[in-house]
């Protein structure tokens, strides 16, 4: 399919949203707002849920394109996108191998330290450990800290631990998530997000929240969540984001949407903290508010996802029938 004709008409679109996660309603939300962006748009969507059924029993003609609002597991972690490729199914976002390693925040860390790209220090924890050994390694680590699930979305069972007598109790919500987990250097400074759009990078957004982190309350439902773009352009500290988020999407071999989270320090470094292979997409998400930033409404954001699945699916289409 030419890239002109990708939107001569409306296109079917299956769109993936809910799963079994524990950001079952993140991604149920998100999946209202695609569709009715969607619709707006005159394209016809399908919404499915793979909790109700089996995605392997989709009917792949019937439709030219699945757009993926899942989150966690059996949405960003690969499967869904493997699925989708033996169906034949262009889809949105990053392929299975990208979607995997962002997946695992230790797996992601590997690779941005294999770059020489900057992230804070770490060590895994596991369920397994006994508590002499996590003692040990959080003083490695040293105070603050933060414990982290490795496969984990939207900050659940994130804590930031400044004292050893409340590490029991961020160990506990850490596994509640998962076996495996990271102990992770904190950097005290700014939160901010970079969206990318394939090779875009989207204006950096400052995030300030009320509580001590942008933890899940904040990123869903506080009204006092702050989001603020750089007023001074000239910022190196700014355009060293944008950098860094092509970089690191680069290195991990995402496409489509994702975004890279960061911290800056007092002597305002940049510090990787993770990526995010399908942001989210409610009233509140960081990727819509920076592409309206630079005039690109959440409608056009997402059939820009859709036009970018749709040449990936040509493109992959045509290696495979000249090969």
């Amino acid at each position: 399919m030419a890239e002109s004709s990708i939107f001569s008409k409306p296109v079917h679109v299956l769109l993936l949203a809910g799963g079994p996660s524990a950001e079952r309603e993140v991604s149920l939300a998100g999946g209202v707002a695609v569709e009715e962006a969607l619709r707006s748009r005159g394209h016809r969507v399908t919404r499915f849920d793979p909790i109700s059924g089996h995605l392997h029993g989709i009917i792949a003609a019937e439709y030219d394109v699945a757009f993926i609002a899942l989150h966690g597991v059996f949405g960003e972690d690969g499967q869904v996108q493997q699925i989708l490729e033996h169906l034949g199914l262009p889809y949105t976002g990053s392929g299975p191998e990208a979607s995997r390693v962002a997946m695992s925040k230790s797996a992601t860390k590997e690779r941005l330290i294999e770059a020489g790209l900057p992230t804070p220090a770490h060590v895994l924890i596991f369920e397994t450990d006994t508590a002499d050994e996590l003692r040990q390694k959080a003083s490695v680590v040293g105070y603050p800290l933060v414990i982290k699930p490795d496969a984990q979305g939207s900050s659940l069972g994130v804590t930031i631990v400044h004292a050893p007598e409340h590490l029991a109790a961020a160990l506990n919500r850490c596994f509640h998530y998962g076996s495996m987990g990271l102990m992770e250097a904190a950097i005290v400074g700014e939160e901010w997000t970079v969206g990318v759009l394939d090779e875009l990078a989207l204006p950096p957004l400052r995030v300030v929240a009320t509580s001590e982190f942008y933890d899940y309350e904040a990123k869903y439902f506080s009204d006092s969540t702050l989001y603020l773009f750089a007023s001074q352009t000239a910022d190196l500290a700014i355009h060293e984001l944008e950098r860094l988020a092509r970089t690191a999407c680069d290195r991990l071999g995402t496409s489509g949407i994702a975004r890279v989270d960061f911290r800056l320090d007092r002597f305002r470094r940049p510090w990787i903290l993770e990526i995010n292979t399908i942001p989210g997409f409610t009233s509140h998400s960081l990727v819509p508010k920076a592409a309206e930033r630079l005039g690109i409404s959440f409608a056009e954001l997402c059939e820009r996802a859709l036009r970018a699945a749709l040449v990936r699916g040509a493109l992959t289409s045509s290696g495979s029938q000249a090969a």
